[in-house]
């Protein structure tokens, strides 16, 4: 499996043209991704600036010499980040890492977006894996009965190595909550955000623009 990770994630690494702006995505493959760029910035000496979308991913870029910026002063050319699930038509299901606020963000900003995973991740239907959804904390009561009132299975996503829940990079809450099949994403992404205390659900509609896969064939483009 990590070796289908490491082969899509230096595949979109391929992609990268001097002097872009790069939204650098967070998780277990992109993770390769900016391992490449960080090679290629090195080995071959092209200039690029990323735009990180987590602590993680940001000490990674760090640890390969990637300059970084941010929204405020650059565009960004491209963006390339993983997926939890991925369906027929492109919508995603992100958030397993707890980053999905500022990846939506990032990815939603750039001009073309890649996303990079392993085989497992494509499913017909989105839902086998249980939504991610950042709230405030305060929030977590009335967001709790509304998103049960939509049908949903609510869970706190607990910290490992950690006491209590997991505290994301922008100090909220994570939710995962199983909606069992998501049938039709895209209204749903919108319902969810207008949830009073909900900051960012993990549907991610609309937005991709290419997808490459790892698997045991070898990389595929989609």
């Amino acid at each position: 499996m990590s070796q289908m990770k490491k082969d899509c994630g230096y595949a979109a690494a391929d992609l990268v043209k001097d002097g872009q702006v790069l939204g650098l995505g967070t998780g277990s493959t992109t993770l390769y991704f900016i391992e490449k760029v960080g090679m290629r910035v090195r080995d071959e000496g092209i200039e690029v600036m990323g735009i990180p979308t987590s602590f993680q991913s940001r000490l990674l870029a760090r640890k390969w010499n990637i300059p970084l910026t941010d929204l405020s002063e650059h565009e960004i050319d491209l963006a390339v980040d993983g997926a939890d699930e991925i369906d027929l038509d492109f919508n995603l299901i992100k958030g397993g890492g707890a980053a999905h606020t500022l990846e939506k963000i990032v990815d939603y900003s750039a001009k073309e977006l890649v996303i990079i995973a392993d085989e497992s991740k494509l499913v017909d239907v989105l839902g086998a894996f249980p939504l991610p959804i950042e709230i405030i904390p305060d929030s977590l009561n009335p967001v709790t009965k509304a998103l049960e009132d939509m049908g949903g299975k609510v869970e706190v996503r607990m910290g490992q190595a950690k006491d209590g829940p997991v505290i994301t990079d922008n100090g909220n809450f994570i939710l995962d909550v199983a909606f069992g099949k998501i049938e039709n994403p895209i209204p749903m992404e919108k319902e969810l955000n207008t949830i009073p205390g909900v900051v960012e659900n993990g549907l991610f509609t609309e937005m991709v623009d290419k997808v490459i896969i790892g698997s045991k064939d070898g990389v595929k483009y989609l």
